[in-house]
């Protein structure tokens, strides 16, 4: 089976090329990425916890899920077929907005992306594919955030990183419905 490619792009999010994930990850090249946040009716986030099988950052907790776009493929078709391939349900998503970031993991490797970040709502189980996800849960996210500082060796690297995007874009977002 050939290794799945990642869309290689600039700091506009214009595609550049295509590249092997593996050997982007090696040489930290910017490509395209999403992450997805599903939350409950309780304003509860469903994370996930890695599988036990997954050749980085295998049984930590992360958000409901996140992937590489296939090339020719948009952001919410990305983000729904990888949210029904891991978490076994499909939701309408909706993107927040996008950022850069880069995260180095311990074995070499280093997450460099431009990320999209989705959100959708969801209240029932998921059926998960244990092939990509060991376990998941509610958590609220206050708690998630208390967590991570009292946890931290609990959280994928870039779910710290995105998370801490995606709580100030909530907390934005909430004064500017307020005023």
């Amino acid at each position: 089976m050939e290794e799945e490619k990642v869309i290689l792009v600039n700091e506009l999010d214009q595609q550049i090329g295509l590249m092997p994930k593996l050997e982007a990850h090696e040489k930290a090249i910017l490509h395209r990425a999403f992450s997805v946040f599903v939350l409950n009716d309780q304003n509860e986030i469903m994370l996930q916890q890695r599988a036990h099988q997954k050749y980085h950052s295998p049984l930590l907790w992360t958000n409901t899920c996140c992937s590489h776009q296939r090339d020719g493929e948009s952001n919410m078709e990305a983000g729904n077929r990888r949210l029904y391939e891991e978490m076994g349900f499909s939701t309408e998503l909706k993107e927040l907005f996008h950022f850069i970031y880069k995260a180095p993991f311990d074995n070499g490797l280093t997450e460099h992306e431009l990320d999209h970040v989705m959100i959708g709502y969801y209240n029932e189980e998921p059926v998960i594919n244990t092939e990509e996800v060991e376990a998941w849960k509610w958590m609220k996210i206050e708690d998630v955030k208390d967590d991570m500082l009292l946890n931290p060796d609990s959280y994928t690297v870039w779910f710290k990183i995105i998370f801490d995007e995606f709580y100030h874009f909530l907390e934005e977002h909430a004064l500017e419905q307020k005023n």
